[in-house]
């Protein structure tokens, strides 16, 4: 099992470009079940949840050329229905095979999804969503059973949740409405950039979908869908993460292709922390700017609620909790999207962080300097906020179990010594003691 062994205390300069985005490229992937046409996607990032995607999708019956950078899918055996449970068991995103596979197949079993593992995350309003289409749904033996023989039909359906709306399930129940008959209206659809992007490469299909970006969509539906080229839009929370990584080492690092039109609830913590993004490239599409990073040399204390986009995003609340912990004074982080998701607190507070948690709400007590200890990674945004830790603390630092990282971001040291940390990889392998690398990636 690999893990990092990070050398804290460098300033990080240079530059690098963000990859494409992971929870943009899943469900666009999992179009290609909506059509015997060819689709290409280009700048698929090379993650393990990117390869573990791959994999069901070839259970189901799809082609593929190539695993990530471009990607070429068609089609070749539309009678497979069933998402095993040893794919479907390692990420949450494997659900957004439900929708395509029911509009295009009219049957889908699919084990229920796994993923990262930070409180209740239930998939009930993609199966509401599915229901309201016409589709029957049952439950047997640890798999969703979804049926409709006769095909979907449009109607008026709400997606709003206890925590707002869901992007998954919007993604899902748009792919479905696509080819359904007659119309079908979305209200409180999630509003995130990748359903915006999925919506894209659907029109591009054949689709009739209006509204994407805002909380109504309508869909009307259509016969069939055809092949697609399309590239995956840059990855926020990557780009937000490499920001962090600017800012919690006063470094000056340049990032190209960087989305920061869909950032500007980030951009304006960032403002208030005292972290700047300049726009030096791209002024004519934000999407894909290049933006310097710098920081001040004392960081102020902020105010930090998650929320459904365009607020700010709960996949980047544990790495700017890193950044608070070197704030001078007390920061007030509160999780709306996934009360339970605290469990890097414990492990930052492992190397000399003062964070005090009550319910969904953290406080920071910043100004303290970190250390550097062994720490083991819970998740795939927690272990981000680990290794954002290392790279400042005094000492060596030990982040176990980053696999997660695997699962969102490329080779996230190479990333970074690229820039100047020193980040190793050590690999254990079956002859070697705990904590002996057998190979050793790049060090900075």
């Amino acid at each position: 099992m690999d893990s990092f062994r990070i050398q804290g205390g460098r300033r990080l300069a240079g530059r690098i470009q963000i990859e494409g985005s992971k929870n943009a490229a899943l469900p666009l992937m999992a179009a290609a079940l909506c059509t015997d046409g060819e689709l290409t996607l280009r700048n698929v990032p090379c993650l393990s949840d990117i390869s573990n995607m791959g994999r069901l999708l070839r259970t189901l019956g799809v082609e593929m050329d190539g695993d990530c950078g471009t990607v070429r899918m068609r089609v070749a055996d539309p009678n497979q229905v069933h998402a095993h449970y040893d794919i479907v068991k390692t990420m949450r995103a494997s659900i957004c095979v439900l929708g395509p596979m029911l509009a295009r197949r009219r049957r889908v079993s699919i084990a229920m999804p796994g993923g990262c593992a930070f409180g209740s995350r239930p998939i009930d309003l993609h199966l509401r969503g599915m229901q309201a289409l016409g589709a029957k749904i049952e439950l047997n033996g640890g798999d969703i059973i979804a049926t409709a023989p006769e095909g979907l039909k449009g109607a008026t359906i709400f997606l709003g949740g206890p925590n707002g709306s869901t992007v998954l399930g919007t993604a899902n129940v748009m792919t479905a409405a696509t080819l359904a008959k007659g119309r079908t209206v979305i209200e409180c659809a999630a509003c995130e950039p990748e359903v915006v992007d999925l919506a894209l490469l659907l029109n591009k299909m054949g689709a009739r979908i209006q509204g994407a970006g805002g909380p109504r969509l309508v869909i009307d539906g259509v016969e069939s869908l055809g092949s697609a080229d399309h590239t995956v839009i840059p990855d926020r929370i990557v780009a937000g993460t490499y920001a962090v990584a600017a800012a919690v080492t006063n470094g000056d690092v340049t990032l190209e292709e960087f989305p920061i039109d869909c950032m500007m609830s980030v951009v304006d913590r960032f403002n208030e922390i005292g972290v700047h993004l300049q726009v030096v490239d791209g002024f004519d599409d934000l999407m894909h700017a290049t933006v310097r990073v710098t920081s001040d040399r004392t960081l102020r204390p902020t105010t930090i609620t998650t929320q459904p986009h365009p607020g700010f995003p709960t996949d980047l609340q544990a790495q700017f909790m890193t950044l608070l912990c070197l704030a001078n004074g007390n920061s007030i982080i509160t999780e709306k999207i996934y009360p339970e998701r605290f469990m890097h607190v414990a492990e930052l507070a492992r190397m000399g962080a003062e964070i005090h948690r009550q319910g969904p709400t953290c406080v920071i007590s910043g100004g303290a300097p970190l250390k550097g200890a062994p720490v083991m990674a819970s998740d795939l945004r927690a272990s981000a906020s680990l290794v954002l830790a290392g790279l400042v603390a005094e000492g060596t630092t030990e982040v176990s179990r980053i696999y997660h990282l695997d699962r969102g971001y490329t080779r996230m040291e190479e990333q970074l010594n690229v820039l100047g940390a020193s980040i190793e990889r050590v690999r254990q392998t079956a002859g070697s003691p705990a904590g002996e690398p057998a190979m050793a990636s790049s060090e900075g």
